[in-house]
């Protein structure tokens, strides 16, 4: 998952924001868990006001829904949801690797020829049955789709993706079942066409991939 770029209070605030992110991306906290402040600061270490403030900066990227004088508690997840949730990030995706394929130099190059190298190494793990790879995997398909943008020349646009990324691959999580050599094959094809800059035939695969994705969660019957 991502870095954290705007500081909460300091080490301690923004290491528990990164926590408590990733619990929720990874399913961890489930949709719908009451996030009660008490419990929060004992499994997290961050004092009640930093807290607030943390599941406030969630609520804004749509990961903790604030409920008035109920308090917190994490997002519900819907197939309506997931739909939307893909729509923007296939809108967003599809025009930051217009603009990366355009832009990005050697060194873009190299970076994503890295990520991807890595990101296919842990599918490679999962494949064979590793599933302690999973979070490993949530940080590596990241890494790889932010490296295909990262030529982009935009930082705002690089972090709404970011945070959209986030709330897609909850889904994926929630549904608790990798898609096996089927995205290892999408992951293989974006890769080679961003080295060709392919950019029509670059968007076309993402359009499938990102669908074949809603698609396998909505199949696993948990959402």
């Amino acid at each position: 998952m991502r870095d954290e770029k705007q500081q909460i209070d300091g080490g301690v605030g923004e290491t528990a924001l990164r926590r408590i992110r990733d619990d929720i991306v990874t399913g961890i906290l489930l949709p719908g868990k009451k996030l009660k402040l008490d419990a929060l600061k004992n499994q997290y270490g961050a004092s009640v006001s930093t807290l607030r403030e943390i599941l406030s900066r969630l609520a804004s990227e749509n990961l903790v829904t604030a409920e008035g004088q109920r308090g917190f508690e994490v997002a519900a997840a819907t197939a309506d949801n997931l739909r939307e949730v893909a729509d923007l990030r296939l809108l967003l995706e599809s025009h930051a690797i217009r603009l990366s394929l355009a832009a990005g130099d050697l060194d873009w190059e190299g970076r994503v020829v890295s990520a991807h190298h890595k990101l296919s190494v842990v599918e490679a793990k999962l494949v064979s049955g590793e599933i302690e790879r999973t979070a490993q995997w949530v940080s590596y398909d990241f890494a790889f789709h932010n490296e295909l943008i990262s030529a982009c020349g935009s930082s705002t646009l690089l972090d709404l993706h970011a945070s959209v990324f986030d709330r897609f691959i909850r889904y994926h999580m929630l549904a608790a079942s990798f898609r096996g050599s089927a995205v290892m094959d999408d992951h293989k094809a974006l890769f080679d066409l961003a080295m060709r800059r392919d950019v029509d035939g670059i968007v076309s695969k993402l359009t499938a991939h990102i669908k074949s994705g809603v698609d396998h969660v909505l199949q696993s019957g948990r959402i």
